[in-house]
């Protein structure tokens, strides 16, 4: 995988949250961040949605949402080299699918400098 980082924030970026608080504060900080526009999803169809009526330049996925997990997301983000970091409270005992193990990832809650630097990562799922 291909990884580079940039110093500009993202325009567009994609929360995947179902904790609303949780999503808010990304929101607040990202867009603190210079970042111009921030949509939230709480679910893996509507955030498939959101990709599909408007592609995000990032993305920020909580790996377990309500009774179903984010890889279908990633998978898409994937297929449209969207770079995307996973954000987890699961800590560092989770095992991600094998396509996606060397993500970054974010642990929950993150200090905002490691949101800040997730946000200039740009890694492409294509090789």
């Amino acid at each position: 995988m291909e990884a580079s980082y940039r110093d500009e924030p993202p325009e567009d970026v994609l929360i995947v949250e179902d904790d609303l608080i949780i999503a808010l504060d990304f929101e607040e900080t990202i867009l603190g961040f210079g970042a111009k526009r921030v949509r939230t999803a709480a679910s893996v169809v509507r955030a498939l949605e959101m990709i599909n009526e408007r592609a995000p330049d990032f993305a920020l996925l909580d790996v377990g949402l309500v009774r179903e997990k984010s890889f279908a997301i990633a998978e898409r983000l994937d297929n449209l080299n969207i770079p995307f970091v996973f954000v987890t409270g699961y800590g560092a005992d989770l095992t991600l699918p094998p396509d996606f193990a060397d993500r970054p990832r974010l642990p929950k809650p993150c200090s905002s400098e490691a949101l800040q630097a997730a946000l200039r990562w740009r890694g492409s799922g294509k090789a």
